[in-house]
């Protein structure tokens, strides 16, 4: 956790779940509330992960973290629209992610990414390819065709409803050359980040989805030319050359925004 004030990481996950043995939960519990009264860790989002409200520790954890007052909530093993609200119900203003790690999450992901379009404050969902790994008997391959359809789900859900969507964890914090194209992978899936297991994984996974200079410069000249009086009102321009539209437009300024962030983030 003191490492952590100093990772070029946009978030921190404080896991209290499945990092933790079951007698080591309450101190783990008081180990992350201090650790975030202390603070020190700048612009990075900080994030509680919770047990299971089913759990034995579950509504404690849920109530300890509310008073630490973090950026976010993570619940674990949401498989329901139904559940989700159930723990809106209990956290208030606190923002939610949720962990989409069962098969039933995969089913229900349209209902559960809903509630956010009925004013639960659900903002990412996380990919927990391990847990679906191992409910399903799936295998880990290079390109994780058979996880594609989860994964192309949960980001048509996510968009649909204005929730963004981090990546699984890559398991071999070693391998940095299968790392680099697992998240390259992601990228391409549409997802936002990934979730990481290891220090030595922040620089490629910044790498992968922090937009690139090149691609940075085209999305001010679309928004540039968009701006323009001649412009005003068209639905579609050219722009070096190429056809764009307002649509194009719209992804440019994600771009710039994201890459701003990152800046921000830097500074």
């Amino acid at each position: 956790m003191e490492k952590a004030r100093t990772l070029a990481c946009d978030s921190i996950i404080f896991d209290l779940e499945d990092a933790v043995a079951p007698d080591q939960k309450g101190e783990a519990r008081r180990l992350v509330g201090e650790a975030l009264a202390a603070g020190g860790y700048g612009q990075r989002e900080l994030i509680v992960r919770v047990n299971g409200i089913d759990t034995p520790w579950g509504s404690d954890d849920l109530a300890a973290a509310i008073e630490m007052n973090p950026d976010a909530i993570l619940v674990p093993k949401i498989s329901s629209g139904a559940e989700l609200e159930r723990i809106a119900s209990k956290t208030g203003n606190v923002t939610l992610w949720a962990m989409i790690e069962t098969p039933r999450a995969i089913l229900n992901l349209q209902e559960i990414a809903e509630r956010r379009a009925r004013g639960v404050r659900i903002d990412v969902f996380v990919m927990g390819t391990n847990d679906l790994a191992k409910e399903t008997g799936a295998r880990f391959v290079p390109g994780r065709l058979p996880m594609a359809a989860w994964l192309t789900l949960a980001v048509t859900a996510g968009r649909a409803y204005g929730i963004e969507i981090i990546d699984g964890v890559y398991n071999d914090f070693k391998d940095l050359e299968g790392f680099a194209v697992e998240c390259a992978e992601g990228r391409d899936f549409g997802m936002d980040g990934k979730t990481l297991i290891h220090p030595t994984q922040i620089e490629g996974a910044n790498a992968a989805f922090a937009p690139g200079e090149a691609e940075v410069e085209q999305a001010r000249r679309i928004i540039d030319a968009f701006s323009l009086p001649e412009n005003k009102g068209k639905g579609a321009i050219t722009v070096d050359g190429k056809m764009v539209e307002l649509l194009h437009a719209e992804m440019a300024k994600r771009t710039v925004a994201r890459a701003e962030a990152i800046a921000a983030m830097a500074g």
